[in-house]
């Protein structure tokens, strides 16, 4: 099966370029130590807004710090965000579709309820509104767009989950007796699969871009922390003085959040071969 999934993958080019970003995005955050050829962190306010030069090949912010270092240790942070709120998101509403679309009733009507008035709000948002009263870091930024993205995967594991368990197959392992949690673990969240790793691999480009969204506004990822919305907030009164300083950043959130979406539309064909397109 696998062995298939991939092959209709690697038909899929858009895929594969996006594929290829995103590998190349887990390399330089894993070996950021070896990569940048700055301390992040390092200040020396007499190399100020400098343009891009050999020495700095991505110019250098109003504190003097390398744009290049700080953005290969942001795409660590920028990857953290994204990892553990689509991580959290999955599991809460994985769980809570599972409930609602396997033993309906009020648990269904009050889960769905529930996400329908998270999904009444603007995501941007309601995740401000959640750090807000929780307070702007990076955990909280985390537990923000985990909760926004909860009611995607909670919907969608309902819709499958509605579809599977009228299967015969189910039919089959209830009338040998099989468990109730191992008809729903065994029997049907397997079958429910390709679509939510397809909405995880979406979420993920969208959970990092509302992190980015909440860091650009201050809620975030605190200074002089190197995230991405937090760099593209640093320089955005030197857009005209210093371009670089805000231009970087703004391409690399532009090219991940594209490379996931773009590896999120071929693994969609991937798992479904009604979809592929010769």
């Amino acid at each position: 099966m696998f062995r298939e999934i991939w092959k209709r993958l690697r038909k899929q080019r858009l895929a594969m370029i996006g594929g290829g970003i995103l590998f190349l995005l887990l390399f330089v955050a894993l070996c950021a130590p070896v990569l940048a050829p700055h301390d992040p962190m390092e200040q020396n306010l007499y190399a100020r807004l400098q343009p891009p030069s050999l020495e700095h090949p991505l110019g250098t912010d109003d504190f003097g710090r390398d744009i290049l270092s700080r953005m290969i240790y942001g795409s660590r942070i920028s990857l953290r965000i994204g990892g553990a709120s689509i991580t959290a998101a999955l599991l809460v509403g994985t769980l809570l579709g599972l409930w609602a679309g396997y033993w309906g009733g009020w648990p269904d009507t009050l889960i769905m309820r529930c996400m329908d008035l998270l999904l009444a709000f603007p995501s941007i948002l309601l995740a401000i509104a959640i750090v807000a009263v929780a307070g702007p870091g990076i955990d909280n930024a985390i537990m923000a767009v985990s909760v926004v993205l909860i009611p995607q995967f909670a919907r969608l594991v309902r819709s499958s989950v509605l579809t599977v368990r009228e299967t015969a197959y189910v039919e089959a392992a209830r009338a040998l007796g099989a468990g109730q949690m191992r008809i729903l673990f065994v029997g049907i969240l397997p079958n429910c699969m390709a679509p939510i790793i397809v909405q995880t691999t979406l979420g993920l480009g969208t959970a990092i871009l509302d992190a980015a969204g909440l860091s650009f506004l201050g809620l975030g990822a605190q200074p002089p922390m190197p995230e991405w919305g937090a760099m593209l907030a640093g320089g955005r009164e030197l857009l005209f003085e210093a371009p670089w300083v805000m231009t970087f950043p703004g391409l690399a959130i532009f090219i991940v959040v594209l490379a996931i979406n773009l590896f999120g539309d071929g693994l969609r064909d991937a798992l479904d071969p009604k979809t592929v397109r010769e």
